[in-house]
């Protein structure tokens, strides 16, 4: 009994590191090559984030107006969620403004925030890859004259692979249907 024990044990402990060898599903953005580094200062690859379904955005600290409003969106959703579905998502707010959002400005604004890591990521990337990680995700946007953003104010949900679930624009409240998409990607449906 405690030798099944023992090689039930060790099949649950490499049942990640197995599913990380597997081939990314094609239409993943895992495939994309980009480094991020968060709040805390830790750099790491976009792929790293896999094994887990994620609550994405996009925004820029200095934002009076939309991103604030957007984090909070982010808030209301992963808060609507029982204690075990929101252990098992990670929300990522990748910036908009690289330049502008080091690792300093993203830790502070996450503080102001009470933005807690876990399950709160705060990234910044480079100017290039912000470019195409906003591609990927479908948002849109562009550098006004005076240093601010005009841009998409979207919540996306990936699944464990990368792949994308579900998209809302509703913005000040938690959205029913991505909080069910988030519900049924958890349990392994996929809509």
């Amino acid at each position: 009994m405690k030798r099944l024990l023992l090689i039930l044990a060790l099949m649950l402990a490499t049942a990640p590191a197995i599913a990380q060898n597997k081939p990314l599903p094609t239409d993943s953005i895992y495939h994309l090559d980009v480094q991020f580094t968060d709040q805390a200062g830790h750099t790491q690859p976009l792929a790293a984030r896999r094994g887990r379904p994620q609550l994405v955005t996009m925004l820029y600290t200095s934002c009076q107006m939309v991103c604030p409003l957007i984090i909070d969106s982010l808030r209301q959703t992963w808060k609507t969620l029982d204690a075990g579905d929101r252990s098992r998502i990670d929300l990522l707010a990748v910036s908009f403004d690289p330049e502008r959002d080091t690792v300093a400005a993203l830790r502070a604004y996450a503080a102001k925030r009470q933005l807690v890591a876990p399950p709160w990521t705060l990234a910044r990337t480079k100017a290039g890859d912000v470019r195409q990680l906003s591609g990927v995700l479908g948002l849109q946007y562009r550098q006004l004259p005076d240093g601010e953003f005009n841009h998409s104010s979207e919540l996306i949900l990936l699944d464990a692979e990368g792949r994308i679930v579900a998209r809302t624009t509703r913005m000040g409240r938690a959205d029913p249907g991505m909080v069910a998409a988030i519900r049924q990607t958890l349990a392994g449906k996929q809509r």
